[in-house]
């Protein structure tokens, strides 16, 4: 395919993400007609993927074939990309299939469900000389790159010194839920620290570079029952955690989340430099957030807005169009969008693999410090020293044999 030939791509995964990418791709097609055809849908619920195939048509005017089985849709439908959005135990075993069939794929956060995993699928990729995208969204927003121009360019808060993104909540553990596959460890990799948690993870690269060393807890104060076909599970992944993780550039963080905590909720979310800080109210993981304000240490007050303008002054047209082609803003389309480019053009996407494991151990080593009740380096986490967290899910996976 050369650079200007349409990308004929297939979605792995049928549920709610992927509704979202599929939008996206709609959007892009409005823009370039022809950029790309969706020539495939794999779920392994028949009913989902029929499901999605109507919203496809509905968006895109036609109806792509639907598959249950990741080797015969490779083998009929013959796609030469695909965005895989399936569970993150699916992850590795979808991408391996369509990496080895020739195809180009983008992975939904985490990027595999251990580092293990992780590893493999950038180990195919490089073998069969693939492009291997993370879709990461956040980190593409208009905030996000404000927030690291301001942080890396601008130096509007100085040297960087300390945040705390900290959150506190109670959510009545007795309450009806219905069991789904992110509760169960050996199918998730674990909860919020790697899930929701991928996104602030990816952020603090973006932002502040590469992190030295991690101190957690991670635990587990309610027991959270679920309703599987009748039968009480209980959830298996955290509902609470706290990290203090410290940067190679000397910045310390704590990242603290719960939804165990009756009585007082609260969000708060500041990052401090030696001249000023960014006071930001949204969440611990998609920030910043439109509300935020930069305050100086003489009291001056400046609002995202502001900001926001002055950063994509500083980029001029040229950098908005490569940063916001066609004017795009929202993540997922900008995700969708760099994927196909890179398809297209034959060049690394801005988010890939390696961006995405690296971001994925962070959070792999807050669960292996609060595992081995210790600080751990980030180092050893990512290259494989330390994995007695994930030594488990590897094996349920397939990823690892013998090892105690």
């Amino acid at each position: 395919m050369g650079e200007s030939g349409t990308v004929k791509l297939a979605i792995a995964g049928c549920g709610g993400i992927a509704r979202a990418h599929l939008t996206a791709y709609a959007r892009i097609n409005e823009k370039e007609p022809g950029k790309l055809r969706l020539v495939a849908l794999n779920d392994v619920s028949k009913e989902s993927a029929e499901a999605f195939a109507d919203e496809a048509e509905k968006l895109l005017g036609y109806r792509p074939p639907v598959f249950q089985d990741t080797r015969e849709m490779l083998r009929k439908a013959k796609p030469k990309a695909v965005d895989i959005c399936t569970p993150h135990s699916e992850h590795h075993r979808v991408a391996l299939e369509c990496i080895r069939s020739g195809a180009d794929i983008m992975v939904e956060k985490p990027f595999g469900v251990t580092l293990r995993a992780s590893k493999t699928i950038i180990a195919a990729g490089k073998k069969h000389g693939r492009i291997v995208a993370t879709a990461e969204n956040i980190r593409r927003g208009v905030n996000q790159r404000t927030m690291h121009w301001l942080v890396n360019e601008a130096k509007l808060i100085g040297k960087p010194r300390m945040f705390y993104a900290i959150h506190a909540s109670w959510n009545d553990p007795l309450k009806p839920r219905r069991w789904h596959w992110r509760i169960e460890k050996n199918l998730s990799g674990g909860g919020l620290v790697l899930d929701s948690g991928a996104h602030f993870c990816d952020s603090m690269r973006y932002f502040f570079g590469e992190v030295d060393r991690v101190y957690a807890f991670v635990g587990q104060f309610e027991k959270w029952p679920h309703d599987k076909n009748g039968e009480t599970v209980y959830s298996e992944v955290e509902d609470s955690w706290v990290a203090l993780i410290s940067f190679e550039n000397g910045l310390v963080g704590t990242w603290s989340w719960t939804m165990a905590a009756p009585g007082h909720s609260f969000t708060k979310v500041v990052y401090y430099g030696s001249e000023g800080c960014l006071l930001d109210s949204g969440d611990v993981f998609h920030g910043p957030f439109d509300n935020a304000v930069l305050i100086l240490k003489d009291g001056t007050q400046r609002n995202m807005s502001e900001l926001r303008e002055e950063f994509l002054r500083s980029i001029g047209e040229e950098g908005r169009n490569r940063l916001f082609p066609h004017g795009f803003t929202d993540g997922i389309t900008l995700e969708c969008y760099d994927f196909l480019e890179a398809v297209q053009k034959r060049r690394r996407p801005e988010v890939d693999g390696e961006d995405g494991m690296r971001a994925k151990a962070i959070a792999e080593a807050i669960y292996e410090s609060a595992k081995l009740r210790a600080a751990v380096r980030y180092r050893d986490v990512l290259n494989g020293r330390i994995s007695k967290y994930q030594d488990p899910i590897d094996r349920a996976n397939g990823l690892l044999k013998g090892k105690r």
